[in-house]
């Protein structure tokens, strides 16, 4: 049995006017997918970035993938993004742990980024976190998709060492047309992909809240589906009550992501 509440409008700005709620102590937030440095969803990010200097009770930033539409290596695309590295890496030196994980867009980003932002990169494809006092289970969310076969295999091959290898041995032209085709072959398989089969897969939810028998709160982007999913797990025969947590991708001006205040952690709009 599960329930679920989307989070499907942009919803209302803070009273304050502000970005984010001066009670924030965690940020979770996946699937920005920036690109050109001049794009308003680009600069909505700087401005969250650079408003989170302001809150001293934020102890953690986590970007759960996707942080960019594509990232062809550390060496080709760091340049162009010194105004984010270096928004981050404020955040990081003002005493906020900032840690990034890679999504199924940006999995080439390396030490040299991750060093430049202040970040921890997490290459592993899950990790337990603690938001305010809550301990939560972060993913990008692509693994859950189990049923979209064709994915996974491509997900396989990218992330392999020798394709990897190969990319990373070509000059920037050809890694650009390469994640360009790559894009362009992505949007027209989902368009003829039903829905469903780009969602989670329900089996392969509870079978990570079953690896993880302490964990209540999973917390996941990648279908820019945002919502809230009320469920029970049913653990060593016990049936559990647990929830799924999706964050939202990134728009001009708002953004659906996990706030950790005082109140536990919450999804929550963001409004530029």
């Amino acid at each position: 049995m599960s329930t679920s509440t989307n989070f499907a409008s942009p919803g209302t700005t803070l009273s304050s006017g502000a970005i984010l709620p001066a009670d924030a102590k965690g940020l979770v937030m996946a699937d920005l997918h920036l690109d050109a440095v001049a794009a308003p969803s680009y600069r909505f990010a700087l401005a969250m970035l650079r408003e989170a200097l302001a809150l001293h009770e934020l102890a953690d930033l986590w970007i759960l993938g996707d942080l960019f539409e594509a990232w062809i290596g550390d060496d080709a695309a760091l340049d162009e993004h010194a105004e984010l590295t270096d928004a981050l890496r404020a955040l990081a030196e003002h005493g906020c742990r900032v840690s990034l994980m890679h999504g199924n867009r940006d999995f080439l980003i390396g030490d040299a980024f991750a060093a430049a932002a202040g970040a921890t990169l997490i290459r592993d494809d899950e990790t337990v976190a603690t938001l305010g006092h809550t301990s939560v289970l972060l993913l990008h969310g692509d693994t859950l998709c189990t049923d979209d076969h064709d994915y996974q295999q491509l997900r396989q091959r990218l992330r392999s060492r020798d394709w990897q290898s190969d990319f990373l041995a070509r000059s920037a032209e050809e890694r650009t047309a390469i994640a360009r085709q790559l894009r362009h072959e992505s949007r027209s398989a989902g368009r003829e992909k039903a829905s469903a089969i780009m969602d989670v897969n329900d089996t392969a939810v509870a079978e990570r809240f079953r690896a993880h028998p302490d964990i209540a709160i999973m917390v996941h982007g990648h279908t820019h589906r945002p919502a809230r999913h009320d469920l029970e797990v049913l653990i060593d025969g016990t049936p559990c009550p647990r929830q799924r947590l999706v964050v939202g991708d990134w728009h001009d001006d708002h953004a659906v992501c996990l706030v950790a205040g005082d109140d536990g952690p919450v999804l929550m709009t963001l409004k530029a």
